[in-house]
């Protein structure tokens, strides 16, 4: 099934994002945590590509395995570090395993190096137009593609004004959704999606929610997305992230106030960056039991 159809229903959506093993390890361990998080019955399970596409056949691997358990599949597809013969080679797999969905992503260069002066793809826009080509020339049926955005901005951007315009060009290119970035803060997102309609970008915008459960991970996440820790998070990790156990209580309590704060305010789709915690996603899932009814 399409995301573009799941989300045009009108009904309250909860996806989760789950990542492959790194090459060659893992793959079992990660099928079966497919399986879990299928159990749940999320609107639709995302699997994440690793850079360069070093886990792409993973990605594909585990996508098929959530549409096994009777969960749609979204393949996320970075672009950057990638040529043409691998992509349209990715592309060709997604297709024959009837996945129809994909996160079309440009990908992180990796720290302390330089923009890939022979990039074949230098923004996600282009693999847009690089699967759309695909879809044509294959005359396999088309897929439905997705895009990242980031409330706060990119970290990348000149100014949140530039960003939005680079996501107009998006789904000038064909996104049919946009994914967020994580934030720990509902009015930032509230004010991106105005900004967005002042724009007229409409394509459904599905709120990406991390329930942090260490507080080892903060640094990591602030530094990659640049997100911002609201005073409430941040006394919340100040006192519990010396205890594991009240941390992990404290992080799913702090989501999924974020997630009915949201779902109230109409903003209906909700993705779960679950960092593979199965158990900590059906936590969240048990609290919005009569919210969100699969």
């Amino acid at each position: 099934m399409k995301i573009s159809d799941i989300l045009s229903t009108g009904k309250v959506t909860v996806s989760c994002e789950l990542f492959p093993p790194k090459h060659g390890s893992g793959l079992a361990g990660a099928q079966n945590i497919v399986r879990q998080t299928a159990g749940l019955r999320p609107s639709f399970i995302s699997i994440t590509y690793g850079a360069g596409g070093g886990t792409s056949e993973h990605t594909v691997s585990l996508a098929n395995e959530a549409q096994k358990q009777g969960v749609t599949a979204l393949a996320h597809l970075t672009c950057v570090s990638s040529d043409r013969k691998t992509i349209k080679e990715v592309l060709s797999k997604l297709s024959a395993a009837n996945i129809e969905n994909i996160l079309a992503l440009r990908g992180d260069i990796p720290e302390g190096k330089p923009f890939p002066t022979d990039a074949q793809y230098r923004h996600a826009c282009d693999l847009m137009k690089e699967i759309k080509s695909f879809s044509m020339e294959s005359n396999s049926g088309s897929f439905c593609i997705g895009g990242a955005c980031y409330p706060e901005g990119h970290p990348e951007s000149e100014s949140i004004e530039k960003d939005i315009e680079s996501l107009k060009i998006k789904v000038d290119c064909g996104c049919s959704f946009l994914t967020t970035q994580m934030f720990f803060d509902n009015n930032i997102l509230y004010n991106f999606l105005y900004r967005l309609l002042h724009h007229k970008i409409d394509v459904p915008v599905i709120a990406g929610i991390m329930p942090v459960t260490d507080g080892r991970q903060i640094a990591r996440i602030c530094k990659i997305s640049g997100t911002v820790l609201p005073p409430r998070f941040r006394a919340i990790v100040d006192k519990f992230s010396g205890d594991s156990a009240a941390m992990t209580q404290a992080g799913i309590a702090y989501a999924t106030d974020q997630i009915i704060d949201l779902i109230a305010n109409d903003v209906r789709n909700i993705h779960i960056y679950t960092m593979n915690k199965p158990d900590i996603a059906g936590k969240i899932m048990d609290n919005l039991s009569e919210i969100f009814i699969p």
